[in-house]
C-alpha cells in the first residue's frame, strides 16, 4: 500500500472513532491515528487564532467530527494535500456540564516541504501518525487550496459528509486572496468577483448569513448580495453552514469608515445616515414577507426582559462605574415588563441580529448594503434565528452613530443625534412607522447594547469606557 492511500486509510478511521484524544496520547492504536498525531500541533496553534472563541481557557483535549480529504496526498509529496476537519474542542469549567465542546472547522494543508511563500502558515511538523515528516499549515492561505475550494464550487455535489451547492455558474481563472481583518470568521477573496466567508466555529442548524440572504434574494431585495455558492456539512440531523460564495462589492466603502472620514472632515453625514434608515428599512421590509412574523408573546417579552435585566447586573458586578446607574437602566426595561403586563404586543420578525455601521457598505453611487448576517458570533445559534422586534437592528444602528461620534475628537454629540434623527426617518419614509413611536422597546434595546458595551469595553479596552458610559449616562437619565 502506498503512503498516500495509507494515509487515507487511517483518515478514515480516525472520521468514525469520535474518539477524545489528549495532549500526550498513550494508547498504540491512538498513535497511529490522525487526530492524536495532530493534537499537540493544534494544543499550540489553536488559542493563538483570532477565531478561537475560547480564549483564557486551557485546552483540554479535541475530538473528531468528521473528516475529509478534499485534495488526496500524492505519494511523492511533491503537492499539497488539503484536509477538511471538523473538531469538538474541548476546555475546562465555566461551561455548562452538557456541553460537549464548541466545534470549530479547520482546513489544514499538508506538504513534505513548505514554500517560503507560506512560512506564515506554518502549524507545525508532524512527529508520528499518517502525516510523520510532512508539514502542517493554515490551508487558506496556499493558492492552489483557495483554487481548489473554488473548483469544488463550479462542479457541486458531495464528498464525503460535504455538500457543495451553488447558485448560479461560477467562472474559471479568478486570483485567490486572503483578508486578514476579520476575527470570528476567515475569508477569501476571489479576483475582484467574489468572496468566500469560511466560518470557524459551527453550530447544527442553517447559519443566518446563508438562510437570510437566500431569503432576500428570492423576495429580490437588491440591498443584500445574494449567496453565490455554500456548503454545509451533514454529520447530524441538522447541517453546519461552513461557508458562503457572495459577490464582492469592489469599490464599496463601510459606512463606519465613511462616518469617521465625514467627522474628520467636519461634513454632515445626515443624507447618508437617511439613506442608511431606507435600506435597513427595505430589508425588514423583505425579510418580513420571506419568513414568519409570530407576534410577541407576553411570555416572550418577559424572558426577553429577564435576559437584559440578567445582563445589567452582571456586567454591574464586573464594571463598578456601572452601579451608580443601575436603577436608572434597570427603569428601562421595567417599563417594557409593565406593558408586556397590560396586554401590549409587538410583532417579532427575523433581522439582522448585529447591525452597525461596519456592517454596511456604500458604493460609488451612493447605494447602500447591509452585510454580515450572521449575528452575534457568542450568542446561541436558535437565539439568532429566533424573530425579534425590528428596533433591535435600529437600537444597533443608533448606538453606532453615538460610538462614531465619540471616538473623534473633539466629541461631537450634535452630529450623532442629527444622524440618529435622519436614519430613524429614512427608516420611516419606507417601513411607514417611526422606530421612535415605540420609544420603550427602543430605549430597552438601546440600553441593553450600551450595557454589552461597557462590559466589553472595560475587558477588552479600557481607553474606550468612557464612549458607552456616555450612553450610559444619557440612558439612565432619560425620562421612564
Amino acid at each position: 500500500m502506498s503512503e498516500a492511500a495509507s494515509t487515507r486509510v487511517a483518515l478514515a478511521k480516525s472520521t468514525t472513532s469520535r474518539k477524545t484524544t489528549r495532549r500526550h496520547p498513550t494508547s498504540t492504536s491512538g498513535s497511529t491515528a490522525l487526530l492524536p498525531s495532530l493534537a499537540p500541533l493544534l494544543h499550540e496553534w489553536v488559542p493563538r487564532q483570532r477565531w478561537f472563541a475560547g480564549k483564557g481557557q486551557t485546552v483540554t483535549g479535541f475530538s473528531l467530527v468528521a473528516a475529509t480529504e478534499i485534495l488526496p496526498l500524492d505519494a511523492a509529496g511533491t503537492g499539497p494535500g488539503l484536509l477538511h476537519l471538523l473538531v469538538r474542542v474541548h476546555q475546562p469549567s465555566g461551561r455548562p456540564a452538557t456541553s460537549q465542546g464548541d466545534c470549530y472547522q479547520l482546513l489544514l494543508g499538508v506538504r513534505t516541504t513548505l514554500p517560503p511563500r507560506l512560512a506564515g502558515a506554518r502549524i507545525g511538523v508532524v512527529t508520528e501518525g499518517p502525516l510523520a515528516g510532512r508539514t502542517l499549515y493554515e490551508g487558506l492561505h496556499d493558492p492552489r487550496v483557495a483554487d481548489l475550494l473554488l473548483e469544488r464550487f463550479r462542479s457541486p455535489g458531495s464528498l464525503g459528509p460535504l455538500r457543495f451547492d451553488r447558485a448560479e455558474p461560477i467562472p474559471p481563472g479568478l486570483t485567490p486572496r486572503v483578508l486578514d481583518t476579520e476575527q470570528s470568521n476567515s475569508s477569501l477573496v476571489y479576483g475582484d468577483s467574489f468572496i468566500l466567508k469560511i466560518f470557524r466555529r459551527v453550530f447544527p442548524g442553517t447559519n443566518p448569513d446563508l438562510e437570510l440572504p437566500l431569503a432576500l434574494s428570492r423576495e429580490g431585495c437588491g440591498r443584500v448580495p445574494a449567496p453565490v455558492a455554500w456548503f454545509e456539512a451533514t454529520t447530524g440531523p441538522e447541517p453546519l453552514t461552513l461557508g458562503v460564495l457572495q459577490p464582492f462589492l469592489r469599490g464599496a466603502q463601510d459606512g463606519w469608515q465613511l462616518a469617521l472620514a465625514a467627522l474628520t472632515e467636519g461634513r454632515d453625514f445626515t443624507d447618508e445616515a437617511h439613506a442608511l434608515g431606507r435600506a435597513t428599512a427595505e430589508v425588514h421590509t423583505a425579510l418580513a414577507a420571506a419568513l414568519p412574523t409570530p407576534p410577541l408573546a407576553h411570555d416572550r417579552t418577559r424572558g426577553l426582559v429577564a435576559g437584559m435585566v440578567e445582563r445589567l447586573e452582571a456586567a454591574a458586578q464586573a464594571v463598578p462605574a456601572l452601579v451608580p446607574y443601575v436603577p436608572g437602566l434597570r427603569a428601562a426595561f421595567d417599563a417594557v415588563a409593565e406593558l408586556g403586563e397590560t396586554g401590549h404586543a409587538w410583532a417579532a420578525q427575523r433581522v439582522h441580529g448585529d447591525l452597525h455601521l461596519g456592517q454596511t457598505l456604500r458604493d460609488d453611487d451612493g447605494f447602500w448594503s447591509l452585510i454580515d448576517f450572521e449575528g452575534e458570533p457568542a450568542k446561541p445559534l436558535p437565539e439568532r434565528r429566533s424573530p425579534q422586534p425590528t428596533v433591535r437592528d435600529v437600537a444597533g444602528m443608533l448606538r453606532s452613530f453615538d460610538y462614531a461620534a465619540r471616538s473623534h475628537h473633539p466629541w461631537n454629540p450634535e452630529w450623532a443625534a442629527r444622524c440618529r434623527a435622519a436614519y430613524c426617518e429614512g427608516y420611516a419614509s419606507v417601513a411607514g412607522t417611526d422606530p421612535r413611536r415605540e420609544p420603550e422597546w427602543l430605549r430597552a434595546h438601546e440600553t441593553d447594547k450600551a450595557v454589552y458595551e461597557v462590559l466589553y469595553e472595560a475587558r477588552h479596552r479600557p481607553d474606550w469606557l468612557p464612549v458607552p458610559m456616555a450612553a450610559i449616562q444619557r440612558l439612565a437619565a432619560a425620562p421612564a
